[in-house]
């Protein structure tokens, strides 16, 4: 019956507005030919993709279970303390908030929740691997707040400076320690984060948007497990759920964030989401999420490897998660932007990727970042990654002469077809 309500949905779409129709099916054909590379990029579980598209859209719920400002709220009350409980489950957190529409949101309403303008956070520099949304000049609450910034010890294999982390802390006495990345290719020690904040009262939260699904199935470290204040986590990277993000914290700290959240920040959440949430977090507590979380990290390992007996230079000399960052410009000198846009002419889906101290601009990085959640999702394993870094190594090596690698896309084309595309 859904698939005859899907298919029913389908041809209305095409029959209403064929260019977005035509669209779609060339995004669907994109990601079933090629091979998705893009470390914060995956494949949600179909269930996900029918709940996104479901009756839930339709409801508007502002407020809380059992606390909602609209009538006939049974249904999403139910989908929201499942979601809400689950989550806890699985992260070992005291509360959860599962209505952030998005990773920005829940990390903003952390801030706002705990800080006046002007405060101090401390968090790691971006080209380093950190975020927009943890301080960077560009972003509105760069401008808010005042964020300091730590980086990493590149001749030591990238690990964090942690004596500029103890300086940082006790000269400029943050309000929030904040830990966590977007392209840092290494686990976190949270025990020592949470030792040197102790030292001057800092609250500290860890945004692990890129890593969730390997802490919910504990093989990487739990930031709760240290006894941080606050989790945040997007729910579509790692975990194959809709777009969207949840904050974990303790007890304490409950009515703060829910009020940040809403009203303070948000209006009605997404119900539709909610629902994909709460699936979502059941998918995630099962051994077949916990097996395919391991094969992640497994390929990301195979894959580096790979790389580096390509003559590639990686940023950290490798990985201990699930994304790799190359240094193009070291490695070939070619810079982040044009790598990208050679491997996606051949159906490799990468990102420009700024590296440490990054001489070169953002739009033109001097790498790219890729990883292996969205192939793993497909059900590549370690051989496939093989395969796959001596094409990546084939299309940049033969920049200047790619009329030698006639027949390459269709080999790509042909071997990314093998694989099953989920919900698709």
């Amino acid at each position: 019956m859904l698939d005859s309500v899907l298919e029913k949905n389908r041809s209305y779409l095409q029959n209403t507005d064929p260019e977005v129709f035509n669209a779609l099916v060339g995004e669907e054909k994109r990601q079933r030919f090629g091979i998705e590379l893009i470390p914060s990029e995956n494949f949600a579980f179909p269930e996900v993709l029918a709940l996104l598209g479901s009756a839930f859209t339709n409801k508007y719920s502002e407020g809380y279970p059992g606390k909602r400002y609209y009538g006939g709220q049974d249904y999403t009350d139910i989908i929201e303390d499942l979601a809400r409980e689950r989550a806890k489950k699985i992260f070992r957190g005291e509360h959860a908030n599962v209505q952030p529409l998005s990773g920005s949101a829940m990390n903003q309403a952390i801030y706002h929740a705990y800080l006046d303008p002007g405060d101090t956070v401390l968090g790691m520099e971006l080209s380093h691997g950190g975020h927009l949304t943890h301080g960077a000049p560009v972003s509105h609450m760069g401008k808010i707040y005042n964020f300091l910034r730590y980086k990493t010890i590149i001749n030591k294999g990238g690990i964090i400076d942690w004596d500029e982390v103890e300086d940082l802390t006790l000269r400029y006495k943050p309000k929030i320690l904040l830990c966590g990345h977007s392209s840092y290719p290494k686990d976190l020690d949270y025990t020592k984060f949470k030792s040197i904040a102790d030292k001057v009262g800092a609250l500290t939260m860890a945004d692990v948007s890129h890593i969730g699904g390997w802490i919910a199935t504990n093989h990487l470290n739990n930031p709760l497990d240290a006894g941080f204040d606050f989790m945040t986590t997007t729910t579509h990277k790692s975990m194959r759920g809709p777009r969207g993000g949840l904050i974990l914290s303790k007890k304490e700290h409950a009515k703060k964030i829910d009020s940040s959240i809403f009203p303070g920040l948000q209006g009605g959440p997404h119900m539709n989401q909610v629902a994909a949430t709460a699936l979502t977090m059941k998918k995630v507590a099962t051994s077949e999420f916990n097996n395919y979380a391991l094969m992640v990290l497994k390929n990301a390992k195979k894959l580096a490897e790979e790389l580096l007996a390509e003559g590639f230079d990686l940023i950290t000399g490798g990985t201990e998660n699930h994304l790799i960052v190359i240094d193009t410009v070291k490695s070939l000198g070619l810079d982040g932007k044009k790598a990208e846009e050679l491997l996606d002419e051949y159906g490799i889906t990468t990102n420009k990727q700024v590296i440490p101290d990054d001489p070169n601009p953002p739009l033109r990085p001097s790498g790219i970042r890729l990883g292996t959640p969205a192939v793993t999702t497909r059900g590549m394993e370690e051989e496939d990654m093989k395969i796959i870094a001596k094409w990546i190594s084939k299309i940049l090596k033969e920049k200047e002469n790619l009329k030698s690698l006639t027949g390459l896309k269709n080999d790509i084309k042909n071997f990314s077809d093998k694989f099953v595309l989920p919900g698709i």
